[in-house]
This record gives C-alpha cells, sequence and structure tokens, in this order.
C-alpha cells in the first residue's frame, strides 16, 4: 500500500472487503506451508482477518466500518505507528498476490473509502510455475524443503501413465443439453448487468489489459458533460470500457487524454453506443500532434548542443588527407584555396556550409528541412552531409526533397560513416556518370545515323546493332591484331 501522508489513512476511515471465493482445505495449507515463510506469520493474521468480514458461505463485498475494528482485531495500537505496521503487512500480502487496495472517494459523504480486495492463494502446481514466487520461498526456507513441500503438496501420476495413450472420453455439453435459443430474456439479462460489480470490470482490465478502470474514468470526468451518462453507463458496457482502453494503448493516451475524447460530441451514439471509428480518429489526431511536439523538442535540444560544442575553446579541428581533396567549386574560386575547402568541408557544421553554397545567404525551409532530417533522424555525420552539400552542387543534382533523400538513403545503404568514405561514394558516383553518358553518346550516334539512312530510303526500321566481324578463313593473327582485340574486349567490358 502506497500512502505517502499518515493522515490519508487512519482507524477512522471505513473500509470493506471484497471477495469472490471461499478458501478450502488446501488453500489453508498453501497459506500456512508456502506464503507464511515469505511474508510472515502477521501477514497471514491480517490475510485471516480480512477474509472473515465477509461469511464464508457468501461472496462479494462486506458492510463498511471503520478500520478501527480491524486495528482492534489485530491488537494495533490506534495511532502512527500501528498505521505503519497495517500498512507494512498488507504491502507483504500486495507483493505475493493475495492482496489488492483501492482508494475510493464517495461524494456523497465527501470522503475517502478503503477498499481490500482478497485473491485466493495460487494452486501447488500453478504456484511453481511462477517463478519469483519459487525462488523467494527457497531463498527463506531453502532448496530442500522446496523440492520436500512439492512432493507433498503434489502428488505423482501412476507409473507407466506417461507412456501411455489417452483417449478422451468426456461428454460436451451440447450433446447432452438443449438450450431455448429462440428466446432472449432482457429482464435476466438487466438483472445480471445491474448486479455486476465495477469489481468485476478492474479485475479483467487490470490483470489482462493493464488499462484504465471505470472508476479511474469517471473520477476524471466532467460533471457537467453532455456525455456524462454515456460514460456513466460504462460501468455496465465492459465490451465498451475493453474497447476505449485498447485505443488508448495503442495511440499512447493518458488518462487525462482519454477522458478529454470521451467528452468531445459524437463519440458516443443517441443509444450510448461507443462509436470507435470517430474515437480511434480523434486519439489518431492527439498521437501525431504529440509526436510532432516531441520531435520538435528533440530538435531544439540537438540544435543547441553543436552550437555549444562549437563555441568551446581548445576544439580540434580533423586534418585531411590530399588523397581525399575535392575539388574547389567555381562559386568560391578566389575565396579560399583546395585545402581551405576540404577544410570547412570536415569540420564546419553543415548549417554554415550550406549558407556558403546559398548566393543570398538564406537557405531555403525546404532545404533545412530535409538536412536536418538527415541530421537528426538519419544521424548522418556532419561531415558526411557536407560531402553530400558539395556532391549535390557539384553534380548539379535537383535540390528537391526527393533528390536529396535519394542520395542521403543510398549512403546510409553503403554504410558511409567517414569523410573519407564520402569522398571516395561521390568519386565513384561520377565515374558511374561519366560512362553512362559515354555509352548513351555512342548509342546515340550510331543508332541517329541509321536512322538517317533509312529515312533517305523512306523506310523506317529498328537501328542495327554492332556486330563483330570474322576474320579470314584459315588466317592466323598476327601479335599487333590480337593485341588490338585484347583492347577491343576490355573497352566492352567497361574496363577502359
Amino acid at each position: 500500500m502506497r500512502m505517502t501522508n499518515m493522515l490519508h489513512f487512519t482507524e477512522n476511515h471505513r473500509f470493506c472487503v471484497f471477495r469472490d471465493f471461499s478458501l478450502s482445505s488446501l488453500d489453508y495449507k498453501m497459506l500456512t506451508k508456502m506464503y507464511q515463510p515469505m511474508v510472515g506469520a502477521f501477514a497471514i493474521g491480517v490475510y485471516s482477518t480480512l477474509y472473515q468480514q465477509l461469511e464464508g458461505d457468501r461472496v462479494g463485498f462486506s458492510s463498511l466500518e471503520q478500520q478501527r475494528t480491524l486495528f482492534l482485531s489485530l491488537d494495533l495500537e490506534p495511532g502512527e505507528r500501528g498505521r505503519k505496521i497495517f500498512i507494512e503487512q498488507t504491502s507483504k500480502l500486495e507483493a505475493v498476490g493475495l492482496l489488492q487496495t483501492v482508494r475510493r472517494f464517495l461524494p456523497e459523504s465527501d470522503d475517502y473509502v478503503f477498499e481490500y480486495q482478497l485473491y485466493e492463494p495460487l494452486a501447488p502446481a500453478e504456484f511453481f510455475r511462477n517463478q519469483h514466487l519459487t525462488y523467494l520461498l527457497r531463498d527463506k526456507v531453502g532448496k530442500y524443503t522446496l523440492l520436500f513441500l512439492k512432493d507433498e503438496l503434489v502428488a505423482s501420476e501412476p507409473e507407466g501413465f506417461t507412456d501411455a495413450n489417452g483417449e478422451n472420453l468426456s461428454v460436451p455439453f451440447y450433446e447432452l443439453f438443449r438450450l431455448n435459443t429462440q428466446v432472449f430474456d432482457d429482464e435476466l439479462e438487466q438483472g445480471f448487468a445491474e448486479a455486476a460489480t465495477t469489481r468485476d470490470s478492474k479485475v479483467k482490465l487490470d490483470v489482462v489489459s493493464k488499462g484504465f478502470a471505470y472508476p479511474d474514468i469517471i473520477q476524471r470526468f466532467p460533471r457537467g458533460s453532455r456525455n456524462r451518462d454515456y460514460v456513466e453507463a460504462l460501468k455496465y458496457r465492459q465490451d465498451q470500457l475493453v474497447e476505449i482502453n485498447i485505443i488508448a494503448k495503442k495511440y499512447e493516451l493518458t488518462l487525462k487524454e482519454t477522458c478529454a475524447l470521451l467528452d468531445e460530441d459524437s463519440v458516443f451514439d443517441e443509444d450510448g453506443s461507443l462509436r470507435r471509428d470517430v474515437l480511434q480518429y480523434k486519439a489518431n489526431l492527439y498521437f501525431r500532434q504529440g509526436k510532432k511536439r516531441e520531435d520538435e523538442l528533440e530538435r531544439g535540444l540537438a540544435k543547441v548542443v553543436p552550437l555549444r560544442a562549437g563555441d568551446e575553446e581548445g576544439t580540434e579541428e580533423m586534418a585531411v588527407e590530399m588523397a581525399y581533396y575535392l575539388e574547389v567549386p567555381a562559386i568560391f574560386q578566389g575565396q579560399c584555396d583546395q585545402h581551405q575547402y576540404n577544410m570547412i568541408l570536415r569540420n564546419d557544421p553543415y548549417t554554415k556550409v550550406l549558407k556558403r553554397f546559398f548566393s543570398q545567404g538564406s537557405v531555403p525551409d525546404g532545404v533545412l528541412d530535409v538536412f536536418e532530417k538527415i541530421d537528426l533522424n538519419y544521424k548522418l555525420p556532419e561531415e558526411v552531409i557536407n560531402v553530400l552539400v558539395h556532391y549535390m552542387h557539384t553534380s548539379r543534382r535537383s535540390w528537391a526533397k526527393s533528390s536529396i533523400e535519394a542520395v542521403a538513403s543510398d549512403m546510409l545503404g553503403k554504410q558511409v560513416h567517414t569523410y573519407e568514405q564520402a569522398v571516395e561514394y561521390t568519386r565513384d558516383r561520377a565515374k558511374l556518370k561519366e560512362r553512362t553518358e559515354a555509352g548513351a553518346g555512342k548509342t546515340g550516334g550510331a543508332a541517329g545515323g541509321r536512322t538517317g539512312g533509312a529515312r533517305g530510303r523512306g523506310k523506317s526500321s529498328k537501328p542495327v546493332l554492332p556486330t563483330v566481324k570474322g576474320t579470314k578463313a584459315n588466317g592466323k593473327l598476327s601479335p599487333e591484331e590480337f593485341a588490338e582485340m585484347v583492347k577491343w574486349a576490355e573497352k566492352l567490358d567497361g574496363n577502359p
């Protein structure tokens, strides 16, 4: 039980106990043999006292009483010391899964009420499948005692059962019984719905989906809202409450955001049914807006760090080897030499390098956004981004978003992470472009000549591909002719 202020938990506050089970002889043995060594005899005594608040042949809620009766039953003195002892013992029960404490606010009495929700002990087989409980008990009683307890509580199967094949001879329900499916009893279903407790919905949500329970939502929901009646009806509409929690979990909504969405118009139909598509659409808008704010904050923080780091004194500049020097573009001729230009690309931030390439000194917002994304989302180093800027200018590529992202994606795919790798990448791209243009020029010239000749003859035909002419029959190649053939073969392979 988490209590930060002892004045919010006193013996004068009222309480009730909820349980939906009855303890058997096996459960009592599990409490004594398994749980008591882990939490202590006093904690098991608290559990037993809470269990006795409701008759043994009934399940549900006990009547509201002051916690003073609990303190007197447990021989705890009313006061801060007794409260701390009680909180400590209930915390142990909560840690091993025997208890859950809920604090509820009752508007009619303007006060808080504590609800102690009891859980039955685990069955022996299920207990030993629970690793953290098993290891905790091992630490308390020892390994050999634990194995002895397992043999005492779980009887092994007879010999020969392991290898024997079994056949299920059980009769299913619908082979023996027939229900009247033509009549739907509305009054019966309404009675079950009215008798359903908030505890039923809370167990399913907390254990299965870890979502918001009905009390959590209704306490935060505005009283004067026109959707108040619809939200109150969620107490009996477990299916709608589950859908709300699924959407809240999918789009990472807080309890406050969930209540705000349920307060908006068109989320519920006139009959109180939840419009799931509308709620999901509005939740997606919340999610996108929140993500956009986080991205903007992350970008803003990322911008501050490099500026401060660049202003620090004693920052060492990275040198560039002459083998990896890039040519100075024409727009910088007379402003810097080759060494200075490459030192700028290697050490300056990409924002400053971009300004140098735009004569007006103001970089368009679209270009800045693309390079900002490459820097913060793609995580390319500054020196690689600077080489990318140089390549975009010298190769006369378009400064459009798609063109820049295409080159950046190619760099990421080829694992370009250093200045030297980026320079090699740009040189390879330049060589590939030259070969492509040279091949296209040759093909275009040959095709143009043949097409012109065909037009002169008044015919339209496909261009004839060049073929290798055969040598003279029974003729031998001279060394010069053989060398010429090797030269032409290398050119055809694309290795000039």
